[in-house]
């Protein structure tokens, strides 16, 4: 058992099996740094925890079919024909589905090069690095709390009383919009607050309604950052 498992490859080319090893871990480990600094540097609208885990597991599907291949031009004309052939009546919105779909298409090429050991190290990395995402939840971002949505009716040049309360209960706060409206004399605010202690929200609210110039208050509890 333990011989065919350490000789189960019987492709054209024989497998360094400590090299594919090094390839699927640096694969993760650079797509993991990739992902990160995305991570970190990720200013837009849409943010989808999805395509962070799809940056990582990419690199190491592509390591599994480079090693797959193996300078073998006809196993390499054989992947574009299975790529060719394949069709999807519906649309993946995630970008995670895809790499799913992906990851079997490289195994069942594995198993049909005759490269046993490789589709079952390679399956095995695939499943270790899936299972990380689901037990870290890697690429979640927390920011915020609380959306707070404010009517200000006195002069913007006013605003520092009130941003001296919002600072007093929260440790991070971003002013997240400010638009005046030509039919009211007054200012709509929009500020993200990472709260000090989410569970006084109610008691920072009664202090924002009973501030003066303080017309309406509306608040939105906020989750975890994902894909709009």
């Amino acid at each position: 058992m333990n011989d065919w498992f350490l000789r189960g490859d019987y492709g054209a080319a024989p497998t360094n099996y400590a090299t594919l090893a090094i390839a699927l871990l640096l694969a993760f480990a650079c797509g993991h740094a990739i992902a990160w600094m995305y991570m970190f540097t990720h200013t837009g609208l849409s943010y989808s925890r999805s395509y962070v885990n799809t940056l990582i597991i990419m690199p190491v599907i592509v390591a599994l079919v480079m090693m797959i291949l193996a300078n073998n031009l006809v196993v390499a004309f054989g992947l574009m024909a299975i790529f060719a052939m394949v069709r999807f009546r519906s649309i993946l919105r995630d970008t995670l589905d895809t790499a799913y779909v992906l990851s079997v298409i490289v195994i069942g090429l594995a198993c049909g090069t005759l490269k046993f050991t490789s589709a079952i190290f390679g399956c095995a990395a695939v499943l270790a690095v899936m299972f990380y995402f689901w037990v870290t939840a890697f690429g979640t971002r927390h920011r915020y709390d609380l959306i707070l949505n404010i009517q200000w009716v006195r002069p913007a040049a006013e605003l520092a009383q009130l941003r001296q309360l919002l600072h007093r209960h929260s440790r991070s706060l971003q002013c997240a919009s400010q638009r005046s409206n030509q039919g009211y004399q007054g200012i709509d605010l929009s500020y993200r607050l990472l709260l000090r202690n989410p569970e006084r929200t109610e008691e920072l609210l009664e202090e924002v309604r009973a501030l003066a110039g303080v017309a309406r208050v509306s608040s939105v509890n906020a989750g975890d950052e994902s894909e709009l």
